[in-house]
């Protein structure tokens, strides 16, 4: 199994390459040039087996250059009961909205309490062997951009890591108070937190300009280290997700839901579209899936753009409740403008070179049929999202965070103007502590005149749902991290951190 740049074809990597630079040299993002096809014999097969079972299978299917030892060694470290609670990390619980039966895919029972611990556990380990393999004696320098979860789940499972160091900027008023202490009191010899004058698309442009810089990869070079991404765009992120998509489909033939071969609709609550772009790569192998369901907040670029094939980011940016999905630049579209394009690199170089110079570019009409035919796109507002926490609240006794919140918004949404009935995953991406104001609002109006942890625990005792021990361990913690910088003076800010000038 090879790997190219979707603007660059002629750059051609392993699996080991792709994952240790997280990043094309040219700006692109390394796919893979063909997909396993799963057969239905070959999902049946699945259903037998258990979460780790599905990873190691899944896992040794792309990643052709590690050994069946090494990916056992990855998979048996990453996911265990000590860290997600139980021996199956994704559990799925069966609930109703307005009246239609969903399955809603519990992603948030890591260390973070967040849907990107199910790859950020494994990719410290992916990344280690791969630097063995293709770098080494090198130091991996990764840096990240994030919108809240992302960052914690990095920094915890990078932390300490030999031959590793680990730079996280989010933006200052851009994620939730947990999300910002979590993140400012992480523990780890290696690890850095910076806030950022701004918002996530100006952290996430300014780790991919200092990607892409040869001045400081220079630099980096002469000091024996190589930067990597823990972000999406990295494809040891982006494989990990896979799993839990085929894992869901086993989960719902097991538990007669539906029958081997049955499609499925996905929900996914979506800002920098890795997530739902997994669940499109599942089905790319064989998973039976109906519709994606693209899930927005008020920043619905997304919404738009699978509405009418115009990707338009010169718009407002709008601060909501769900900040993970506050974002105008979804790398991860490039992947998948990529595939449906048919594979082109001039055509996709061409899009992403106009977002880059005009803020918008427009597709095909093949593409735009193509988007249409397996995406429907939908948003919801704040009020909205609230309403929803509510509703599932009293009528299911279902407490959800805000960007679940959105996706069960919009599949209602989407049942009510299509009149779909086709069994359906909602991705739940976060645990609902970690944005207790806006939930305890939503729950019985309560203001945010409570301190976080005071909120964190009116909202325990008014639901009676138990605090996550790595969020109720944070309380007394003291913040390690203070710093806050101007994006254009991030690449001067990593390299003072790292040491180098």
């Amino acid at each position: 199994m090879l790997y190219n740049s979707t603007e660059n074809k002629k750059e051609v990597v392993s699996a080991s390459q792709a994952i240790a630079q997280g990043i094309s040299k040219d700006g692109g993002l390394f796919v893979p040039q063909e997909f396993p096809s799963y057969d239905l014999d070959t999902i049946k097969s699945l259903t037998a087996l258990d979460y780790k079972g599905i990873a190691k299978k899944v896992f040794s299917d792309f990643l052709t250059d590690f050994t069946e030892d090494e990916i056992n060694d990855c998979v048996e470290k990453a996911y265990t009961a000590e860290k997600f609670g139980s021996d199956d990390p994704a559990p799925i619980s069966y609930k109703k909205y307005n009246g239609n039966d969903v399955g809603i895919l519990e992603l948030w029972h890591g260390p973070t309490c967040a849907f990107k611990d199910m790859a950020l556990q494994i990719l410290p380990h992916l990344l280690t062997k791969s630097l063995k393999k293709t770098n080494d004696g090198k130091d991996a320098v990764i840096l990240v951009a994030t919108s809240g979860d992302t960052g914690k789940a990095a920094l915890e499972g990078f932390k300490d890591v030999d031959h590793t160091k680990i730079i996280v900027f989010y933006p200052v008023d851009g994620v939730s108070p947990m999300q910002k202490h979590q993140m400012v009191t992480q523990e780890g010899a290696n690890v850095n937190v910076c806030a950022i004058e701004g918002n996530f698309d100006d952290a996430q442009t300014g780790v991919k300009r200092i990607f892409t810089t040869e001045e400081i990869a220079n630099e980096l070079e002469s000091n024996n280290m190589m930067f990597s991404s823990a972000n999406s765009i990295n494809w040891g992120r982006l494989l990990p997700q896979i799993v839990y998509y085929i894992s869901s489909y086993c989960k719902l033939v097991n538990d007669n839901k539906i029958k081997l071969g049955d499609k499925i609709n996905v929900v996914v609550p979506t800002g920098n579209f890795g997530n739902i772009l997994a669940s499109y790569y599942a089905c790319c192998m064989g998973i039976p899936v109906n519709k994606f369901i693209c899930a927005s907040n008020s920043n619905n670029v997304l919404t738009d753009f699978i509405r009418t094939g115009v990707y338009d980011k010169n718009r407002s940016f709008y601060t909501t409740i769900s900040p993970s999905m506050d974002i105008l630049v979804s790398s991860n579209l490039e992947r998948l403008l990529y595939k449906l394009s048919g594979d082109s690199d001039t055509i996709t170089r061409d899009w992403m070179t106009k977002l880059k110079t005009e803020g918008k570019y427009e597709v095909s009409d093949e593409v735009k049929n193509a988007v249409k035919s397996s995406f429907y796109g939908g948003y919801c507002d704040d009020s909205e999202t609230k309403d929803t926490i509510a509703k599932m609240f009293k009528e299911e006794n279902y407490l959800c965070d805000t960007h679940t919140a959105v996706a069960v918004s919009v599949y209602d949404k989407y049942v009510s103007e299509t009149g779909d009935k086709t069994p359906t995953i909602i991705a739940s991406t976060a645990s609902p502590y970690k944005f207790s104001n806006a939930v305890l609002n939503a729950v019985d109006g309560s203001s945010a005149d409570l301190s976080e942890f005071d909120m964190v625990d009116k909202l325990n005792e008014l639901t009676g749902v138990d605090i996550p021990k790595p969020l109720s361990s944070l309380k007394d913690k003291k913040a390690r991290f203070s710093n806050v910088v101007k994006s254009e003076d991030m690449p001067e800010y990593v390299l003072k951190t790292l040491g180098v000038k």
